[in-house]
């Protein structure tokens, strides 16, 4: 069962013409397989100078990845914001229809932060990133979803390439569809990559990752 603030922000976007009626509480990841994923799969990136283990962890199922708005970048000399991610490797795409699927949780006060992408476009770095500002969840700096800290949950990312079409659900409703930004190589990410207006620490948790392709 869906929340009010789902329904609402649901309600919202099919005013907008940006969801079809048929989308809510349907399973996104019907029609897919999900592919092997393993610890190898998971490339940890964070502040070069710093020990893995003071900005990332994994217990009892769970990432745990945390970054601050002083640190430095994953590597010397880049010029990129402070990150912790994950890059899931093994799984690059350029065709078809791909789909993330994560169980997300934000503490409260994290903000100025994407913590998931799917990274590789033609005039951009990413094709898509899914941010988090004052508790609210957005699409590069769109709101598509209200009070996201303190809670578990479900984010669905598909990338249809030959369409040039993504999608994101969260709790299996559908909260934005739009149009990718090309490119010819793609991947997935998830955790913390300070963005304009960060808080001093983000950290975001993750469990239940998976990668999936559509059935041909």
């Amino acid at each position: 069962m869906i929340s009010t603030i789902q329904l609402f922000s649901w309600l919202l976007l099919l005013a907008e013409g940006r969801v079809d009626s048929g989308s809510t509480n349907a399973d996104p990841t019907r029609g897919y397989v999900a592919l092997p994923l393993t610890a190898s799969h998971m490339k940890v990136q964070w502040p070069y100078d710093l020990r893995k283990e003071e900005r990332y962890s994994f217990a009892n199922g769970v990432h745990t990845l945390k970054v601050y708005s002083n640190d430095k970048p994953f590597k010397q000399h880049s010029p990129t914001k402070p990150r912790t991610e994950v890059h899931i490797t093994g799984y690059d795409y350029s065709s078809g229809v791909w789909q993330f699927e994560g169980h997300g949780f934000v503490p409260s006060g994290t903000s100025g932060v994407c913590i998931m992408q799917v990274f590789g476009a033609s005039e951009h770095a990413s094709t898509l990133m899914v941010r988090v500002y004052g508790g609210n969840l957005a699409i590069y700096r769109s709101k598509v979803l209200p009070d996201i800290y303190d809670r578990w949950f479900r984010l669905n990312v598909i990338h249809n390439v030959d369409d040039g079409e993504v999608k994101v659900y969260v709790d299996r409703s559908l909260v934005y569809k739009g149009p990718d930004h090309g490119g010819k190589s793609h991947y997935f990410k998830f955790g913390v990559y300070a963005q304009n207006d960060d808080s001093r620490l983000m950290e975001s948790r993750w469990k239940g990752i998976k990668i999936l392709r559509k059935k041909s």
